[in-house]
């Protein structure tokens, strides 16, 4: 233990000062928050607040998880919701008929097709993320209204929606889905070539196309990657919630961008990771949570969140360039 224990400060002094500046900023956040609403309610503390909190955490870290990958290139998806809403349609139809196989297997088809879609889009067509993902944002609610006429699909079999409701020794299947999902993808970021090449293209795409990297089907095999997560973070939302209609993912673009930016991935690219985003998607949860335990109505609750992601990105800026100056100062 004592050398897996030195190997790990290791790794943690080797960390640029910024970086180590988000990661302990964000798990005292979580202590104090946690602290806080202990004290404020007598709820918070209950098994079943905890369970509710875990899995309203894992839907947005699935949600968002695919977006801070995209993210990290430099990019943004601001179609993961609208694909998820569209694959929901999709795979409810089928798997409300008794084609269980084929709805989960149209939804992930859906969603990674989508996602290739916008990758072509950024990648080859040279469009700008931001306009390529916002079009295709609204081709998918568009073909979602298309396909529902309006109708809502409720009734799943019980089978399916183990997924999203069943539980494993007591813990919410979601989360175990979450945690594998971050396992998965810390692992694809930090011991494999696509993952170096995330951090590269999104440090300075122009250094990394230079070097001799295949950038265009990196970024394709990004934006791919998102939305087959948006598929399966659909069969999830669907199996927990026991239905699907045209709106669905309309509310859950902007949490997972919220995420996002709480978990301390820059927007600009190269600097961040996947289990800032799940630290980020605790504290969201944790903080709607709050709220709600606290009687706080809904509108100021917005006010609240977009004052925490305001207050969290302006002391990675303010704070992280203190350490770097101080650093530099040393002799």
């Amino acid at each position: 233990m004592s050398a897996e224990a030195a190997r790990l400060a290791a790794r943690i002094v080797r960390l640029p000062s910024d970086r180590l500046f988000v990661i302990v900023s964000r798990l005292v956040a979580l202590a104090l928050l946690i602290t806080a609403l202990s004290i404020l309610s007598p709820y918070f503390l209950t098994w079943g607040n905890f369970i509710n909190v875990m899995r309203q955490a894992s839907l947005q870290f699935i949600v968002a998880a695919g977006l801070t990958i995209v993210v990290l290139t430099g990019g943004i998806d601001l179609a993961v919701g609208a694909i998820l809403g569209l694959a929901a349609c999709l795979s409810a139809s089928l798997i409300s008929q008794g084609y269980l196989g084929s709805g989960i297997a149209s939804a992930l088809l859906c969603g990674l097709a989508c996602g290739m879609a916008n990758g072509v889009l950024v990648s080859y067509g040279r469009i700008p993320a931001f306009i390529a993902t916002y079009g295709m944002l609204w081709i998918a609610h568009g073909l979602g209204y298309v396909f529902m006429k309006g109708e809502v699909i409720h009734g799943l079999p019980d089978g399916f929606r183990f997924i999203g409701a069943g539980f494993v020794w007591g813990i919410p299947v979601p989360v175990l889905i979450a945690a594998a999902l971050l396992v998965i993808l810390h692992g694809l970021l930090h011991a494999t070539v696509l993952g170096r090449a995330i951090y590269a293209i999104g440090g300075n795409s122009t250094a990394a196309r230079l070097s001799g990297m295949p950038v265009e089907r990196r970024v394709l095999a990004v934006y791919a990657l998102s939305g087959l997560l948006s598929g399966l973070a659909a069969l999830v939302v669907i199996a927990r919630i026991n239905a699907a209609d045209s709106s669905l993912g309309e509310d859950l673009l902007l949490p997972a961008i919220a995420a996002v930016c709480l978990g301390g991935t820059s927007l600009f690219g190269g600097v961040g990771g996947i289990a800032g985003t799940a630290i980020g998607s605790v504290i969201l949860a944790l903080t709607v949570n709050g709220l709600n335990l606290l009687g706080v109505q809904t509108f100021w609750q917005n006010a609240v969140i977009g004052a925490i992601i305001l207050a969290s990105v302006l002391a990675d800026q303010l704070g992280g360039a203190r350490l770097i100056r101080q650093q530099q100062t040393v002799p």
